[in-house]
């Protein structure tokens, strides 16, 4: 069996590494002017995304940093925390560096006899080639634009900063903060003892610079004894769901089906949970004898599609419930968020919903 894969990001390596393992020729096309990750950008990982990298694809504990505990602030509320999440006996989420992410995941498949790595093709001749399946997650390819353009899409009118701070050391530097700002959510990640991930997203409809990023940053600092703030990138954000999933053998993925806020940092995890769906569906069909075909994009829009839709919508709606927070400057929201945050059988099912989404049946 052989399949196809467009794009040579994060997902598309993770999965390549998944099918590989399990014994299928892969083929990735990549696009050599494509500007791989900065070292601006970090990613987190639930703990059930983490365990199954281990124990399934590819062990990076090595290059990743646990979170114990996440404080939710407001800034009308002023000080005050209105949500904690905390795990007093483990980790509840890790960080990583993304290019420290794709560099292993990289090094691991560039010499697999399974793994070829091939420039990109007209879309035409990729299909000549007869490949089981095409798992497209190129957002820019022709197949994107031929097959992949309908999709529910809604504006942020937001840009995303990211920065990482080198500061004094933190022994214990484990705790992540996130301040909803009267201009946007601005999230605080540490990646070790002495560095911290800055994930700032500032509404700003017409892009024009208008915000000093630097000073924000020192102005909502938790803790931090800053030494330096490294060159900060920044990107567009916007909700995006593609209504169809296939067109044939050819299956959409990664950011390609769902696009959502960073807010929860949790982009990345759905990708990874539906790289274990599409895992299991492939793994019924070969242990049936059963070549690979567009049955599996079926069953896996059939799965996956409707929960991918519902998460991002919530995360949506929690973002747009702190963003009339800020509009109106009452403190009345973020009260009765902390009053709910106590509650602990709430408190563990949104611990339960970062950290699974609804993968489960």
């Amino acid at each position: 069996m052989k399949v196809c894969i467009l794009g040579d990001g994060l997902v598309s390596l993770t999965l390549a590494k998944v099918l590989v393992l399990k014994g299928i020729s892969v083929d990735i096309f990549f696009n050599s002017k494509i500007k791989k990750y900065s070292f601006t950008r970090t990613i987190g990982i639930a703990k059930s995304n983490v365990n199954y990298l281990d124990k399934k694809v590819l062990s990076i504990r090595k290059i990743l940093w646990n979170i114990k505990k996440i404080k939710v602030y407001t800034e009308n509320f002023k000080k005050n925390e209105i949500l904690s999440f905390s795990n007093s006996n483990d980790y509840t989420f890790s960080m990583v560096k993304n290019n420290e992410f794709y560099d292993i995941l990289k090094k691991n498949l560039i010499n697999n006899k399974f793994v070829k790595f091939k420039k990109n093709k007209d879309y035409k001749e990729i299909i000549k080639e007869n490949y089981n399946l095409i798992i497209n997650c190129d957002l820019n390819s022709q197949i994107t634009r031929k097959f992949f353009s309908n999709k529910i899409t809604k504006k942020y009118y937001s840009f995303a900063y990211t920065a990482i701070i080198d500061h004094k050391k933190i022994i214990k530097n484990n705790i992540a903060t996130q301040v909803f700002t009267n201009n946007g959510p601005i999230a605080f990640l540490p990646i070790s003892n002495t560095q911290t991930s800055i994930v700032y997203s500032l509404r700003n409809k017409l892009n024009n610079n208008k915000y000093d990023i630097k000073k924000l940053i020192h102005r909502f600092n938790p803790k931090y004894e800053i030494i330096k703030i490294n060159s900060i990138s920044k990107f567009k954000l916007n909700l995006s769901n593609l209504r169809n999933y296939y067109k044939n053998n050819i299956l959409a993925f990664g950011d390609l089906l769902h696009k959502i806020h960073p807010l929860a940092g949790q982009g990345f995890n759905m990708s990874l949970r539906d790289i274990k769906c599409l895992s299991q569906l492939i793994d019924e069909k070969t242990d049936l004898g059963l070549d690979l075909d567009t049955t599996i994009c079926h069953e896996f829009e059939k799965k996956m599609k409707d929960k991918n839709f519902i998460f991002s919508v919530g995360l949506d709606w929690i973002y747009e419930i702190f963003n009339i927070e800020s509009k109106t400057k009452n403190e009345v929201l973020s009260k009765s968020i902390n009053f709910l945050g106590k509650n602990k059988f709430l408190n563990s099912f949104f611990k339960k919903y970062a950290d699974e989404g609804f993968i489960r049946e």
